[in-house]
């Protein structure tokens, strides 16, 4: 590409992020390439198309960007410098310093990034395999049902419904979670499990398959890459003209509303520490399909922490690149011990 497609292709998607609309030779050499002829921007533009990184939706209309062209955009802003947004990140800090926990703190980033992007912003935790516990705590609810809560350091919870096979007092519940949060509180659950996994069954052996089965969920939930999502503002993309198509507001509802296919699609895209931007189909297996996502992500004291937004291809990346770097900023800054 040379720079003056370079500059075309910048153009158009800029233009295209802004009105949604085709974009023609005219508007670029008006409002954006003034030195440059209408005539000689077609030219560039037929170069463009033929490359991949525009597209003609009908004769005689102005030309699209491509998944390709928006990638090339992308690119351009993050190898530049970004302004974080004072706002953002003094809302996150006022949080903070209320000692909210972490998974507080979490459900706030995701409502923070959605009102700033006007896109759908998720947040995401699930603990490591060297992660180490708090305390574990059984909620009773009869005989055969209590919540179980795993609650680990940096006060990140996890919790899950038992239905025991046989019944379960209140003193036993109590008793289990004594011995689990002796022997393992402040230890890494990979150095303690199967040792508290004997001792308990061979201490309580008249409920020994029910401590089996609340043992198994416990190691289930501190082994797995179990992500606990808090997903925010669907709201806001419903009235977007690039979601008029039923076929694309179904396929994102579903992408949202199944926790199966989050989990997937986070491991896919946030396997590296750092920010991954993906657009649109330029990975053909993605899950995406007409959408674009940013992820940002880390691993520390024992969980892996998410952040993304989810919008339409033509979403506005400066805009949202910098929003979720100030919230990311925020959430894992130096200096607070809830931080990831």
């Amino acid at each position: 590409m040379t720079e003056r497609q370079f500059e075309v292709v910048m153009a158009i998607v800029f233009e295209y992020i802004h009105t949604g609309e085709p974009v023609g030779s005219r508007a670029l050499s008006k409002k954006y390439l003034t030195r440059i002829s209408a005539a000689t921007i077609r030219n560039e533009m037929s170069d463009l198309e033929e490359l991949g990184y525009i597209t003609q939706p009908h004769t005689s209309a102005g030309r699209i960007p491509t998944s390709r062209a928006f990638r090339v955009y992308v690119d351009s802003i993050l190898e530049g410098k970004r302004e974080r947004s004072p706002e953002l990140a003094d809302r996150l800090l006022d949080l903070k310093r209320q000692r909210a926990d972490f998974e507080e703190v979490l459900a706030y980033s995701s409502q923070l990034l959605s009102r700033a992007t006007q896109t759908v912003a998720l947040a995401a935790s699930a603990p490591m395999a060297q992660v180490r516990l708090e305390r574990v705590e059984f909620v009773w609810i009869d005989l055969y049902h209590a919540l179980l809560l795993v609650v680990l350091q940096g006060r990140l919870i996890h919790q899950k419904l038992l239905n025991f096979p046989c019944e379960m007092s209140r003193e036993i519940l109590e008793e289990i979670s004594r011995r689990i949060n002796t022997v393992a509180s402040g230890r890494p659950w990979d150095d303690v499990r199967g040792g508290l996994q004997s001792f308990v069954l061979k201490e309580l052996t008249e409920v020994a398959e029910s401590c089996r089965l609340a043992m198994s969920e416990i190691d289930s939930l501190l082994s797995a890459e179990n992500f606990r999502f808090f997903t925010t503002g669907v709201h806001h993309i419903l009235g977007l003209p690039d979601f008029q198509d039923i076929g694309r507001l179904q396929a994102i509802l579903c992408l949202l509303e199944e926790e199966d296919a989050l989990t997937r699609m986070v491991r896919r895209y946030s396997v590296k520490d750092g920010l991954n931007v993906i657009i649109g189909n330029e990975d053909p297996d993605s899950e995406l399909g007409a959408f674009s996502a940013l992820f940002s992500s880390s691993t520390g004291k024992g969980t892996r922490t998410v952040l993304g937004l989810i919008g339409p291809v033509r979403m506005d990346y400066e805009r949202a690149i910098a929003a979720l770097e100030t919230v990311w900023d925020g959430l894992s800054g130096d200096g607070d011990s809830d931080r990831p």
